[in-house]
């Protein structure tokens, strides 16, 4: 029997743009050593791994270099293989179980909808070689569970970054979000998402991030409902709203290939 590989560009509605994500479905989980090497192999960002489970399905996350709790992208891309492969009848809501709980995904028209777990920062003392590592001192830098958010006066400061990826990766997080608000509308703020410690040196469009930078962003613009522009070179779109401790984070996503593993690849 075949196994099938698929990539998704999550946070896009053209191929070519926003996140790629590889998507494998599974009748079970296989060993973790395996799904680190096809995740490597595979060389995006992340690499989703899909088993059903009832009426849900178990959803596991692998960067080249690590598994990790919490991804957005690549669980949209995940959602849309499903619908696509025709494994969830269209329109039927979609419930996952992760490292990180229950998380949900439903169609809005052309968009995906998820529904995530807010991550909200806390403001932190700058720390030691974070400015030296981006080039920039910020205006403020805070904190969750898996990440430093840094905060800028201006968007053109956040587009121009040129950070040392090797002193970031000395910072024992998972990644660094930089943020500002933005300059023009249709976005309400802009970011980039840097995590080289997982061996991601930019991550074009980071749906988990947005789980911080959507409650961070409501606070301070006063609308539950916001557009945000992740300004890598790819470039992406997500809207947030916030709703007390969820987040639901809407992308659009486009089926690039699909590819069958050969038998000597199979786990």
């Amino acid at each position: 029997m075949m196994l099938r590989v698929h990539t998704v560009d999550s946070f896009s509605a053209s191929p070519f743009s926003g996140n790629p994500a590889a998507v494998c479905v599974l009748a079970a989980f296989p060993s973790e050593e395996w799904m680190q090497q096809l995740a490597t192999e595979m060389n995006l960002s992340e690499t989703a791994f899909v088993v059903p489970a009832g009426d849900e399905f178990g959803l596991r996350w692998f960067t080249p270099a690590a598994e990790v709790d919490l991804c957005g992208h690549a669980t949209l891309a995940a959602a849309h293989v499903l619908w696509q492969e025709g494994v969830v009848a269209s329109g039927r809501e979609i419930k996952f179980e992760t490292r990180s709980g229950q998380l949900g995904a439903r169609t809005d028209g052309s968009w995906i909808t998820l529904d995530f777990p807010t991550e909200r920062v806390a403001r932190i003392e700058l720390p030691d070689g974070l400015a030296g590592a981006l080039g920039v001192a910020p205006s403020g830098v805070f904190r969750n569970r898996m990440d430093l958010l840094v905060q800028f006066e201006s968007e053109r400061v956040v587009r121009a970054l040129t950070p040392n990826l090797e002193l970031l990766s000395a910072h024992e997080v998972r990644g660094v979000i930089v943020t500002a608000s933005s300059s023009e509308k249709p976005y309400d703020y802009v970011s980039r998402f840097f995590a080289p410690r997982f061996g991601v040196p930019e991550d074009p469009v980071t749906g988990s991030a947005h789980c911080a930078l959507g409650p961070f962003w409501s606070d301070r613009l006063g609308s539950e409902s916001l557009v945000g522009y992740q300004a890598s070179p790819r470039g992406g779109t997500v809207r947030t709203t916030v709703k007390d401790d969820r987040v639901l984070l809407s992308g659009q996503a486009v089926s690039v290939y699909s590819a069958d593993l050969s038998a000597a690849a199979q786990p």
